[in-house]
């Protein structure tokens, strides 16, 4: 979630830009970055979402989690202008119910990335260090739409109750604070870092496995499937670990005066910054598929739309053609074959 640059409240304390002097210009960075994020997250995940309707179709357990994350990538990014405005204004405007609704989002958002980048993982486990155990291909499909219900149910859960902890505070000075709870329910914050952390380190331990076979592997082609996906975890991480890291010390510790007040808020730009960034990344990654690459060439070249034109046009000129040999012979039809 977005975290407002004017208070940081822990352990009773407040700390505000108002006191202390800051070192950089937060909200000005923080703010044109979600737009700018905001802007090549839509464009990249409906882009890849009509490639992935139009060519692919589902085709495979893998295209299933890649339509997911999409979903849940786009759940973050709707979230990204009301932040951004949230920070360039310093002023929540939209209302009390926009403030739990976005939060829901950011936070459904993350944990469903998690927990399908979890199951997308150790799919890929399976398949490729697993790969001399029967393999039932209805089995597959059956564990990644739970994997899929699972990470939306847990996903939208949490969200909900992290929704029912934030409120709009209005100050004296009359401007509004869409803010967190940060001392109600800390074992809630604890589980939920857990449950990252837990999770996390699954992602790790079925990659380290997954490398480690590849490597003593032929296969060219399934190098370049693992790498598509073990550059999406990767991308994950940097972006993600950085933020909850972050998080647990705020939640946990909190500032102690100006001098900490001043970094902490330095670390939570740069970290809440390069965590919304991942939301618009997955379809840059993609194109490390040769496959993906192939098909988004096609589009923007159009070839699909020439390939039916040309069909077209086939058809009607060997109509043309079966029409003006049947009409030169009543006794004999000659009926060119068309493809």
């Amino acid at each position: 979630m977005a975290f407002n640059n004017s208070t940081v409240n822990s352990g009773g304390e407040n700390y505000s830009d108002e006191h202390c002097e800051r070192l950089f210009d937060e909200i000005t960075f923080s703010g044109a970055s979600f737009i700018l994020i905001f802007i090549l997250s839509i464009i990249g995940n409906c882009l890849l979402l009509y490639v992935l309707f139009l060519y692919e179709k589902l085709k495979n357990v893998t295209n299933l989690f890649v339509l997911n994350l999409a979903f849940s990538d786009l759940m973050i990014a709707v979230a990204l202008p009301f932040w951004a405005f949230y920070w360039l204004q310093d002023d929540w405007v939209f209302g009390n119910f926009a403030c739990k609704l976005v939060t829901a989002a950011d936070i459904g958002g993350l944990y469903s990335n998690v927990i399908l980048l979890t199951a997308m993982t150790v799919d890929r486990f399976i398949t490729v260090v697993l790969h001399n155990m029967p393999r039932n291909q209805e089995k597959r499909w059956k564990f990644a739409g739970f994997s899929c219900a699972a990470a939306w149910i847990i996903s939208i859960s949490v969200s909900v109750y992290a929704a029912t902890n934030v409120s709009v505070k209005t100050l004296w000075f009359g401007r509004s604070w869409c803010v967190r709870k940060y001392n109600n329910d800390k074992a809630f914050y604890l589980a939920v870092s857990v449950l990252f952390f837990v999770l996390l380190a699954i992602i790790v331990f079925c990659y380290s496995a997954i490398l480690k076979t590849v490597l003593q592997a032929s296969n060219r082609r399934k190098h370049r499937t693992v790498v598509v996906v073990l550059c999406i975890v990767a991308a994950f991480i940097i972006c993600w670990v950085p933020q909850n890291v972050v998080d647990i010390i705020l939640y946990f510790f909190g500032p102690k005066g100006c001098y900490a007040w001043q970094h902490l808020i330095i670390a939570l730009s740069i970290c809440q910054v390069l965590a919304y960034s991942h939301c618009c990344m997955n379809p840059f990654l993609y194109l490390l598929s040769e496959k993906w690459r192939r098909h988004l060439l096609e589009l923007f070249s159009c070839k699909k739309v020439r390939r039916i034109r040309d069909k077209e046009r086939t058809t009607t000129t060997c109509i043309n053609q079966k029409v003006a040999f049947i009409s030169q012979s009543s006794a004999v039809v000659f009926e060119p074959t068309c493809s």
